[in-house]
C-alpha cells in the first residue's frame, strides 16, 4: 500500500535532545489539526504516493543513521507503523514526531516518540489524547510549544498533574517569533523546573521559512 509523502530530505535536526545531528526527515502529508503557529501548512495536502520500499530506498541514499518520521501527522497513515519497524530493522535510529491526538500504542518500542502536547495557544489543546502519557517510555520526549506565559503556566500544571518529569524527557519550546527564548529561560529558572529549553535550531541556522533543511 502506498503512503502519501510530502517530502524526504536530509538536514540538521533542529529540535528534541537530538538537535544538531544530521537527520533524514520523512514528512508525511495530511494533518488532523490546525495549530495557529504551524510552519508546515504545505504538508496538509502537498503529497506524492510512495511505497514502503521506495521510501526506505530514498532514505538510505543519504547515508545518515538518524531518521525522523514527521508530518503533518504521520500516525494518520495506515502503514506508517510497518515503515517504522522496517527502518529500525535495517539498523536506523528512528524518531516519530506526533501531535498527541492519535494513539501511540502500536508504535514499535524501539522507536523514540516525540509527542507535541498542544497548548491552549495552539487552539488545539482539546485534541490531546491523555491516555498517550501512560504509553510513553523513559526515552521518549514530550514537547510543549509555548505561545505566551499562559501557555507556560498551563504546560507546567500538566507536567505536575501527570507526573511527567518522572515518565520521560520534557521539552519546553518557545513558539518562534512569539516568545523570546530569554523569557522562557527566566520562567524555567524562576520555577526551578526540571525541563529542557528546546529551540528550533534550524530556524536560527537558516531563514525561518526555508524548506528542506
Amino acid at each position: 500500500m502506498a503512503m502519501k509523502i510530502c517530502e524526504i530530505f536530509a538536514g540538521i535536526q533542529g529540535e528534541s535532545t537530538y538537535a544538531g545531528l544530521p537527520c533524514v526527515f520523512v514528512r508525511t502529508a495530511g494533518c488532523n489539526l490546525r495549530c495557529t503557529y504551524c510552519d508546515t501548512t504545505y504538508a496538509y495536502e502537498e503529497d506524492r504516493e510512495m511505497t514502503e520500499d521506495e521510501i526506505i530506498s530514498e532514505v538510505c541514499k543519504f547515508g545518515v543513521n538518524l531518521v525522523e518520521i514527521t508530518g503533518g501527522e504521520p500516525l494518520l497513515q495506515d502503514n506508517v507503523i510497518s515503515l517504522i519497524s522496517k527502518l529500525l530493522d535495517i539498523g536506523l535510529k528512528v524518531l516519530v514526531e506526533t501531535n498527541g491526538s492519535v494513539d501511540i500504542g502500536n508504535v514499535d518500542q524501539r522507536a523514540t516518540i516525540i509527542m507535541d502536547v498542544k497548548t491552549p495557544g495552539s487552539r488545539m489543546s482539546h485534541a490531546l489524547r491523555i491516555e498517550n502519557f501512560e504509553k510513553l517510555k523513559t526515552s521518549d520526549e514530550l514537547k510543549f510549544v509555548l505561545t505566551d506565559k499562559a501557555d507556560y503556566d498551563w504546560a507546567k500544571d500538566i507536567v505536575f498533574k501527570f507526573g511527567l518529569s518522572n515518565r520521560c524527557i520534557i521539552l519546553f519550546s518557545p513558539a518562534f517569533g512569539l516568545v523570546r527564548p530569554s523569557d522562557l529561560a527566566g520562567w524555567i529558572l524562576s520555577d526551578r523546573l526540571s525541563v529542557r529549553l528546546n529551540l528550533q535550531l534550524h530556524k536560527y541556522i537558516y531563514p525561518p521559512d526555508q524548506r528542506g533543511v
